[in-house]
């Protein structure tokens, strides 16, 4: 693993924002930038599997969070408030009337700091006490490495002064046929889950799990991504398509999801210790959006695989815990991984 570094360009605030590339023996490669923690590129046998764009202004405009480390505590949280040790927090709301990933200024628009080490390059983020309207100030450490055999690795840390909310996730749109490609129609995907959380009109969990089985959710079994999203379901209609949290089978880690490209061959494998993932089928991608190195995106050009904590935990007795307590440790990993 060889990891280089060079200049990007800067903010709207005259802040610089240098590219990590973390090169493997194959000479696949990642490009992480320090704005965001934003993985720009995932090259495998020439072939880019990630969205994304070339100058730091896109990304600042970016609604998508195209390739951004998510937090403090990603996905939605229903009226942006919540009741930690008897005492309400207000959160900024930026998603209807929700709270999503993290607020007006998460983690997907801050600089991190960089640090090239033996295992892979370093991210750190200090996140002060009030930020979004969080409490207590998060200490947040995120390692990306790739080994020679197309393992994408990201492994999260983070220790609190105080007790808090930390579910933390990384947002990569992928499409194994090549980000420029603008469609999904080549795309099968298989998912390790018996179960989904059920959401609202809003998108919010509703707090009941509701089982895969005759129902457009079921991916047990390898299928075609899009063969049933325009089917008459009122979760479909709801996420305007896929943009639910599976209910992953299992714990430890473990492989949770493929996703393979008939025109490539590449298929990707995530394996995380996580007990949730999101899938979401980008529903909400304009139509001619410009990315990276001339490619036109558009709505369901790429699929994410947010592995995390449930959204809306904090509101929902009955669902794993995400709040990290003063003196506790956070630390969870995922792997992208890429075979031909």
């Amino acid at each position: 693993m060889k990891i280089t570094k060079s200049e990007f360009g800067t903010t709207s605030q005259n802040q610089g924002v240098d590219r990590y590339t973390i090169t493997n023996a194959k000479g696949s490669y990642v490009n992480i930038l320090t704005y965001g923690g934003i993985v720009q590129s995932f090259v495998i046998d020439d072939v880019d599997v990630v969205l994304g764009y070339d100058s730091v202004a896109e990304y600042e405009k970016n609604t998508c969070y195209f390739g951004a480390l998510i937090g403090r505590c990603g996905n939605r949280i229903g009226g942006g408030k919540f009741t930690l040790n008897d005492k309400e927090y207000v959160l900024s709301v930026n998603n209807g009337p929700n709270h999503l990933h993290g607020g007006l200024q998460g983690f997907d628009k801050q600089i991190w700091n960089a640090q090239i080490k033996g295992d892979g390059l370093h991210l750190t983020y200090k996140s002060m006490d009030g930020e979004e309207g969080y409490p207590a100030t998060l200490d947040v450490e995120v390692v990306y490495a790739l080994d020679d055999e197309n393992g994408f690795y990201i492994q999260y840390k983070a220790v609190t002064d105080g007790d808090t909310l930390c579910n933390l996730t990384n947002h990569s749109y992928f499409n194994m046929s090549g980000h420029e490609t603008g469609n999904l129609e080549d795309i099968s995907v298989q998912i390790f889950a018996d179960a989904i959380t059920e959401c609202d009109a809003n998108t919010l969990p509703t707090g009941k799990i509701l089982s895969v089985k005759d129902t457009p959710f079921d991916f047990r079994k390898k299928q075609p991504l899009l063969s049933r999203i325009s089917e008459e379901n009122e979760q479909l209609q709801f996420g305007y398509g896929y943009d639910h949290n599976f209910v992953l089978n299992g714990e430890g880690m473990r492989l949770v999801a493929r996703c393979d490209s008939a025109k490539t061959g590449l298929t990707l494998e995530v394996h995380t210790d996580q007990v949730g993932m999101q899938m979401y089928t980008g529903n909400y991608i304009d139509e001619n959006m410009q990315g990276k190195h001339g490619a036109t995106y558009g709505f369901r050009s790429a699929v994410c695989f947010e592995t995390q904590g449930f959204p809306d935990a904090v509101n929902q007795k009955d669902f794993p815990s995400v709040v990290l307590k003063k003196d506790e440790t956070y630390e969870t990993t995922t792997i992208y991984h890429v075979v031909k």
